[in-house]
């Protein structure tokens, strides 16, 4: 099975060569644009997400050897979650050799953060399936490379910390609120309240609820700690 032009040029910006291209094609392939006889990346997906954990687990605990596991869990959790996925996914240009359907090319799915995130796990592996796991690792630490150097303490996604703000001052953990929902059903957009029982509040926008309420917190807690 022959590589398309876009997947040999994503191949070679991974320093890669698959022996089972039909592996890569896989892990490229959402699932807007599957059959019966062409399987999308959510398995692949499935298994790609615990290598990484595995190996981002394995690096963290290596580079600090004093810390503990209160302090390398919400290190390992900001390397790990889909943003982060798509962040790296983005570094390398993934998103220009997704295979979409045409309503998710249309909706701008090669930028989709989700999207981006899932294929990463995917490419993740198929690497891991057409060699082991020691090159899986090699691939991973080459492109989680920086990002594990700068990991830091306080590593805690925006609704925990906003959560543990709120606690650490007698107040109820905070409540998200949808208050819009815009744009056609293949590509909506949601408008997500944060709010405390204070009545602190901060509004975001985001292609996906998660998004949205991970950025709405953000703000939230970005003006909070600006009072304090």
């Amino acid at each position: 099975m022959k590589l398309s032009a876009a997947l040999q040029d994503f191949s070679k910006r991974i320093e890669y060569e698959f022996r089972r291209p039909e592996l890569l094609i896989e892990a490229m392939t959402h699932a807007s644009l599957s059959s019966g006889t062409r399987p999308d990346n959510q398995r692949l997906e499935f298994i790609g997400d615990r290598v990484l954990g595995l190996v981002i687990a394995e690096a963290l605990f290596q580079a600090d050897p004093s810390a503990s596991e209160g302090t390398l869990a919400p290190r390992f959790n900001s390397l790990v979650r889909k943003e982060t996925c798509a962040d790296v996914a983005t570094s390398i240009n993934l998103g220009e050799a997704l295979k979409l359907g045409r309503s998710e090319m249309m909706s701008g799915g090669r930028r989709k953060q989700a999207l981006l995130g899932d294929a990463m796990e995917a490419v993740i592996a198929a690497v891991y399936l057409d060699s082991d796991f020691e090159t899986a690792r090699g691939l991973i630490l080459q492109l989680w490379d920086k990002r594990i150097e700068t990991s830091d303490d306080d590593a805690r996604d925006p609704k925990t910390a906003l959560q543990e703000w709120a606690q650490a001052r007698g107040l109820k953990p905070p409540v998200y609120r949808e208050t819009s929902r815009s744009g056609p059903d293949h590509a909506p957009v949601f408008t997500i309240a944060a709010q405390l029982e204070n009545g602190a509040e901060a509004v975001a926008t985001a292609a996906s609820k998660r998004q949205a309420q991970q950025a709405a917190a953000a703000d939230l807690l970005a003006r909070l700690e600006g009072q304090i």
